[in-house]
């Protein structure tokens, strides 16, 4: 079974459309714990929970601007990674991305979960730790990846379980309350819809298993 650094290149080069953050598809990503990343994407569709996804969640999302550039009717039209650059709350999450060399990839792909960690998020990382990730392209990879999940899922998806992310770790849902969670964070504003992805800010970087 390949280790999660060396799943990251066998999945870059075969990213034409999205070989990494991608690829919508191989089949559903939830209740399994596998460690094995996609090697080939392949079509996929939404899940019911998605298709019939509600309004948007959680305190964050009371920042949201009602209308114009980075509004939720102007990013439903947007792919993610561009969505995401109209966010001001996701600017170190864009620029990681860009260091990654994720942009079209995450773009072009067909149907997403992402954990878009906050600036605040990304704040709890001593600023000399974060500076290193981002000089590193191998290691910004695993990490960015393991933020996404192949298909949308939609927040019942995540009441209680496991969703197997594209760097092949698996991340652990569930929801107290009006509160869901991933791993150790907290989503602070659920189920935003781009045109090719369902997005939740959280307020933790997340990291896989080394």
């Amino acid at each position: 079974m390949p280790s999660p650094r060396t799943a990251i290149p066998r999945i870059l080069t075969g990213a034409a459309l999205f070989g990494l953050l991608a690829l919508s598809a191989c089949g559903s990503s939830t209740n399994t714990s596998s460690n094995d990343a996609p090697a080939t994407p392949s079509p996929a569709t939404s899940s019911p929970a998605a298709a019939a996804a509600g309004d948007p969640f959680g305190p964050a999302c009371a920042g949201v601007p009602a209308s114009g550039p980075g509004s939720l009717a102007a990013i439903a039209n947007e792919p993610v990674a561009t969505a995401a650059s109209q966010n001001p709350e996701l600017s170190t999450l864009v620029t990681a991305v860009t260091k990654a060399g994720l942009v079209d990839t995450l773009n072009n792909a067909q149907a997403l979960t992402v954990f878009a960690p906050t600036n605040a998020a990304f704040a709890k990382i001593p600023a000399d730790t974060l500076a290193k990730v981002l000089a590193d392209k191998q290691a910004l990879t695993n990490i960015l990846t393991y933020h996404v999940v192949q298909q949308r899922q939609g927040p019942t998806d995540l009441d209680a379980g496991t969703l197997t992310t594209l760097q092949g770790g698996a991340i652990r849902t569930a929801k107290s309350g009006d509160t869901y969670t991933a791993n150790d964070a907290r989503v602070v504003c659920g189920n935003v819809q781009t045109r090719n992805a369902t997005v939740y800010l959280i307020d933790t970087v997340l990291m896989p298993k080394s």
